[in-house]
């Protein structure tokens, strides 16, 4: 059974810092592309970032390059998201997403995602 757990749910001062993790289970980890996506209330999910665990390669939104590093760690099946200098813009709940790579899924299109974890909550206060 595949399962993702996200975790490092958090309230932050607007400028702070957190990092969220993603641990994955029930598929092979190196051959899958992990995506972290967030929904603010009355928003659609939109694409973070993404890392193809098979060559390391990275990819972010815009609205979050310059702020925030995903990394992935193959030996404990764990892909993490650091926040660095986080706007209130950036509340929403958090989660990581696993699919098989796909032009799609490294352009973090929520719909190329097969597996999703049940999100955590991120608040950031002005």
């Amino acid at each position: 059974e595949v399962q993702l757990v996200e975790s490092g749910r958090g309230l932050v001062q607007a400028g702070g810092s957190l990092r969220l993790s993603c641990a994955a289970s029930g598929f092979t980890f190196d051959d899958y592309v992990i995506g972290w996506f967030r929904q603010a209330p009355g928003k659609e999910r939109e694409g973070v970032s993404c890392i193809g665990n098979y060559d390391g390669a990275t990819y972010y939104a815009d609205s979050v390059k310059g702020r925030f590093t995903i990394s992935s760690d193959n030996a404990k099946n764990t892909v993490y998201l650091q926040m660095n200098n986080l706007k209130p813009e950036d509340t929403a709940v958090y989660y990581c997403a696993a699919v098989y790579p796909s032009f799609q899924a490294l352009r973090l299109v929520p719909s190329a995602y097969n597996y999703w974890g049940q999100g955590t909550q991120v608040t950031v206060s002005s």
